[in-house]
């Protein structure tokens, strides 16, 4: 078995272990974390000190692991790029389990989960060009060069290095970075490291990279600023959103958004999206609906206030063609107090194919 310890600021809340021979994985709490009244998984895992497995779970969707966990697993281009690290060292994906990548990510995810041992610690923090970033995210997603552990340059592994410290643990299937930036100097760093005063942390989506797509259709050149206009759209509607902005170079323009998993001082926020909370499948295009995400917040206690904020979603959404509103873009943040609350909206952009399982 993999095992690995799950850390929330700084506390071990539990461990969870990797069956090999059932491809999956067992949680449990940490019995000084049991009588600590922090929900972390409130609807799916109340804290007990029996373990929990969940092997009905979609495997595509789940990997094995309950939600929680699941949720910080890489997605599409965080799992090409972990691909083309272990071929450059040797290894083989196919023995890399989802526990194994879960402390690949370590302390470089997205929300306040933290997995440990960390297989691979983040690199120190230096100066990044965004041009090549996408030029490597271009022959990752098109498979134009051989990855697979033939990156004999020396510029080549330098700038896996570069991707690799910045592009793994953003989620989504998207290309995109995690980055730290500085609104003065305009200087881009990794977000995956401590950095300067100065530096705030933002999601940066890459344009003009190929086959750079969410669920059906590729994204084109100058999606950016389609997106850019949504958020424009959607916070004049009374949509609550982080704010976003454009990153102009050359003749791309990249979408930036400001993490709302960091608050003002950089500390990490505990997150799950719906899909997370409620072991929903993300993949499944027709088994959810707007009235479970309304269910959901009800659930967690929130108010009616609430419920208005992810009625102007849904509406949003509905008009302006967003059919890209799965559970995995429904997401609740939980401060240090165990106090939960609907996240800001995110990935609001225009998504619609016309034939498309999406839109049946």
């Amino acid at each position: 078995m993999t095992d690995a310890s799950i850390i929330l600021w700084g506390r071990r809340i539990g461990a969870v272990s990797w069956d090999d021979a059932r491809a999956l994985g067992i949680f449990q709490y940490d019995p000084d974390f049991v009588g600590a009244g922090i929900k972390v998984a409130p609807l799916k895992m109340p804290v007990r000190e029996a373990p929990y497995e969940f092997p009905a779970l979609r495997r595509e969707t789940f990997k094995g692991l309950p939600g929680m966990l699941a949720d910080a697993l890489p997605d599409k281009f965080g799992n090409r790029l972990i691909d083309a690290w272990l071929a450059e060292t040797g290894r083989s994906a196919d023995r890399f389990s989802p526990v194994d990548r879960l402390c690949y990510i370590g302390n470089r995810g997205i929300g306040a989960l933290e997995f440990e041992p960390t297989i691979r610690k983040a690199t120190r923090s230096k100066k990044l060009e965004v041009a090549q970033l996408v030029d490597l995210a271009n022959r990752v997603l098109s498979e134009r060069e051989n990855l697979a552990g033939r990156l004999g340059e020396e510029n080549d592994a330098e700038a896996l290095e570069d991707i690799l410290s910045v592009g793994t643990s953003a989620g989504g299937a998207r290309a995109k970075a995690v980055l730290a930036w500085n609104r003065e100097t305009g200087e881009f760093r990794s977000g995956q490291v401590r950095v300067d005063e100065g530096y705030e942390h933002w999601l940066l989506k890459f344009d003009g990279v190929s086959n750079n797509r969410d669920k059906e259709l590729a994204d084109p050149q100058g999606f950016g600023k389609i997106e850019y206009a949504y958020y424009l759209m959607a916070t004049e509607a009374g949509i609550d959103m982080s704010e976003c902005r454009l990153h102009h170079e050359g003749r791309r323009s990249h979408f930036m958004t400001r993490r709302f998993d960091r608050d003002g001082r950089g500390r990490k926020v505990h997150v799950q999206s719906l899909g997370a909370m409620q072991h929903f499948d993300f993949n499944d295009p027709a088994a959810y609906s707007y009235e479970q995400a309304v269910l959901t917040i009800r659930g967690l206690g929130l108010g009616l206030d609430v419920v208005e904020q992810q009625y102007k979603r849904a509406v949003f959404n509905v008009f302006a063609r967003n059919q890209d509103d799965h559970v995995k873009n429904i997401s609740f943040l939980m401060d240090r107090s165990g106090a939960w609350r609907l996240s800001p909206a995110y990935d609001m952009a225009y998504s619609y194919n016309p034939s498309g399982s999406w839109t049946r």
